[in-house]
């Protein structure tokens, strides 16, 4: 920035060797160059000072992809002035002849000129293109987009400008969308570290499934086991209460027939000693001395007493044993 001394109807200016000074008097230019100095009336001049130096202004674009997607481009833009007498018939870059600062805001103007070619460029690469495309694409390619779009912008040239470098930071979708893009790859890379960790714990868990898998057949077996001694239980009990009813049944059937035969013995007895009820005694004696003689085979010997004779004889005749007797 210029320096400059007052002294009454005269002034001194002073630049730097970064600054390109212009003087106008009645209209037209009297004095011009880099780092001058020189004296002036104040009453009658017009000084203009244009930075020579590389300027860099930011960028930041907000665009919309080809599917309506958000997309935000960072960077910085780095220029020049290259004609500063072409510059100041453009723009004002008067100076203050009391304090030596811009009348106007030249260089805000110039920067936000330049920042409108870039986003035009910027706005109309993000369009022909779908979010998935731009994001793999990466930054370079909008880059030299942009680029060559400065570089062959008739308007940059009639101002007396020069774009010296172009620097895009980074190419990012809003927040949102990166969260959802973030996700898929968020998750192989969880799924990778599962599997990792699986196939570190697979020995350890194939022995523990292993020792399951043992303990878990042990308790069906047991189970069945028990299942199968309960069946076996029931089956003999049922087996022991079915002889049981059998036996009782056989016991009652045999019980029934020994009735039967018993009865059936006892009423042929009664009916043989009806037929003997009214035969007389010595005709059953008879019959039992015949009944007698028959199972004898032979008789060695016969004692007959006379207490014998007359206890027959008694059973025979009543009266044939007392004339015995009286005898």
């Amino acid at each position: 920035m210029a320096t400059i001394a007052n002294f009454g109807l005269l002034a001194r200016l002073r630049s730097d060797t970064s600054h390109y000074v212009i003087r106008f008097h009645a209209g037209k230019p009297r004095q011009r160059g880099r780092g001058v100095v020189f004296w002036f009336r104040p009453d009658i001049a017009s000084i203009a000072e244009l930075p020579l130096d590389d300027r860099e202004t930011t960028i930041f674009v907000s665009g919309r992809s080809s599917d309506f997607q958000s997309i935000h481009v960072q960077g910085a833009l780095v220029w020049r002035v290259a004609e500063p007498e072409r510059l100041a018939e453009r723009i004002d870059f008067t100076l203050s002849l009391w304090s030596g600062k811009h009348l106007g805001q030249p260089l805000e103007r110039i920067e936000a000129r330049l920042s409108g070619f870039v986003d035009q460029a910027t706005l109309d690469y993000l369009a022909a293109g779908d979010v998935r495309a731009l994001l793999d694409a990466g930054i370079e390619p909008l880059r030299r987009k942009v680029e060559e779009a400065l570089a062959t912008n008739p308007a940059i040239t009639e101002l007396g400008l020069a774009i010296v470098s172009m620097r895009l930071q980074n190419l990012t979708p809003s927040s949102e969308l990166e969260r959802a893009l973030q996700t898929p790859t968020f998750e192989a890379l969880q799924q990778k570290a599962d599997e990792a960790t699986f196939e570190r714990r697979a020995p350890v868990d194939k022995e523990r499934a292993i020792a399951e898998n043992e303990l878990a057949n042990r308790i069906e077996l047991a189970r069945q086991e028990k299942r199968l001694i309960a069946e076996e239980s029931e089956n003999a009990r049922d087996r022991a209460q079915g002889l049981a009813t059998a036996g009782r049944i056989d016991a009652e059937a045999e019980a029934e027939r020994l009735r039967v035969v018993e009865f059936a013995r006892a009423e042929a007895e009664k009916a043989h000693m009806a037929v003997y009820r009214d035969v007389p005694v010595a005709s059953l004696l008879g019959l039992a001395a015949r009944e007698f003689a028959g199972k004898l085979e032979s008789i060695e010997h016969l004692n007959v007493t006379p207490d014998l004779v007359a206890a027959l004889l008694r059973e025979l005749s009543p009266r044939a044993a007392g004339a015995i007797e009286t005898q």
